[in-house]
């Protein structure tokens, strides 16, 4: 199917971008679908960009479908994050008569392109578009993890998916390909102490923002063992981004959650990273999508310097180191990059259907600590999480 079919091109005085002969910028190298233009294609493409200008299943956030364009405006005038840059602008899908067409047609995208091995950046509306993007790996058949950079847990109940209840909705599906779920940034006068023991009974991770910010290098191991990482405007405190209609005093600052988004662009699992819930209508001097421009700046320049590093493709890169652990009667293995210090440890799966089934998800992002931690002779809490999940 040709997936141009969704698209509709962009107004280029809507993005207002124009070229600087003094410096070369992003826009300068983006392959991007313009009104009078033909569609750029995917032959050669490395990263595609998206937008889903959809709002309607943001609840009280509605103007959230306006964001996309906002936020090229911005980016298209930055630099150049690196060289040999291939990244297509697609252009923005063209809204359904419901939201639920609008998500069909998500799924279809993304189906498409993850089939093709492409990186994508969705540039939102809702955060309920993380459901049809999760919907296109299961068609492809891919279990997968997701992160979550929100305020709250999204897992309010509903028949109809929209902004609040989108997780419910994947967990209720059937057969499921969700294996792990991480929030980082909650906001615990948001969410409440029966929300956070639910995530614990569904064996999810969510570390708080006042967790995560003292030490942001906390968040790398979370981040990198996602598939998609979804970033939700909300989560960065209103001073730094008052684009959405709900905003919090409290939350990120912009330049840790460009740090988040350089640590998903560097993982070699993350294949989507999704901005959503940036709300024009209330934005200060085009401030929040300022941040986000950069936010997918540094996601950019993440996935083009990608150390090729997972584990699973070449063990000869790593240094292995076996712990046994003599009060547990049990050994870990430990797998230290050799090109980027990076850690994981394994996870054994006692089944082997189940074995075959979770095989990219034996292999756990940690960090030294984790492996000192064995050294110690204690059981690393992240290695005992997903032994359960895995094994229960």
């Amino acid at each position: 199917m040709d997936i141009s079919t969704y698209f509709e091109p962009l107004d280029p005085e809507r993005i207002g971008f124009s070229s600087n002969e003094f410096m070369v910028r992003i826009g300068d190298r983006i392959s991007t679908y313009y009104a009078g233009s033909p569609w750029p294609g995917l032959d050669g493409c490395n990263v595609a960009l998206l937008g889903v200008c959809e709002g309607r299943g943001s609840v009280q956030n509605p103007g959230s479908a306006e964001a996309p364009d906002c936020v090229r405006r911005y980016l298209y005038r930055l630099a150049v994050p690196c060289n040999g840059l291939h990244v297509a602008d697609l252009g923005n899908i063209v809204p359904g008569q419901s939201k639920e067409d609008t998500y069909f047609a998500l799924t279809e995208v993304m189906y498409k392109l993850l089939e093709r091995g492409i990186v994508v950046v969705v540039l939102g509306g809702g955060d309920d578009l993380v459901l049809p993007i999760y919907k296109a790996y299961e068609i492809i058949g891919r279990v997968i993890n997701i992160c979550s950079v929100d305020s709250r847990f999204n897992l309010e109940g509903g028949p109809t998916p929209n902004s609040l209840n989108y997780l419910q909705h994947i967990v209720m599906q059937q057969p499921n390909y969700l294996f792990d779920y991480t929030n980082i940034g909650y906001q615990g006068y948001f969410v409440g102490p029966e929300m956070v023991q639910l995530m614990n009974e569904l064996k999810f991770d969510a570390v708080s923002v006042g967790t995560i910010q003292p030490s942001m290098e906390r968040a790398e191991p979370l981040i990198r063992y996602a598939d998609l990482v979804s970033v939700d405007v909300s989560a960065m405190r209103q001073s730094d981004a008052p684009a959405n209609a709900d905003p919090s005093p409290h939350g990120f600052h912009s330049e840790q959650v460009c740090q988040l988004a350089r640590f998903a662009g560097m993982s070699d699992k993350t294949s989507c990273f999704a901005v959503t819930e940036l709300n024009p209508a209330y934005d200060l001097n085009g401030m929040t999508a300022h941040a986000m421009a950069h936010a997918v700046w540094f996601f950019i320049e993440g996935v083009y310097n990608r150390k090729q590093d997972y584990p699973y493709i070449d063990k000869h890169n790593y240094k292995r180191f076996t712990v046994e652990l003599r009060d547990q009667g049990t050994d870990i293995v430990f797998y230290k990059s050799k090109k980027s210090d990076r850690w994981w440890m394994e996870v054994p799966c006692l089944d082997e259907e189940r074995r075959a089934r979770y095989a990219p998800h034996l292999l756990v992002p940690c960090n030294h600590s984790d492996y000192e931690c064995a050294m110690q002779n204690e059981l690393p809490e992240l290695w005992w999480k997903f032994y359960n999940r895995i094994n229960g």
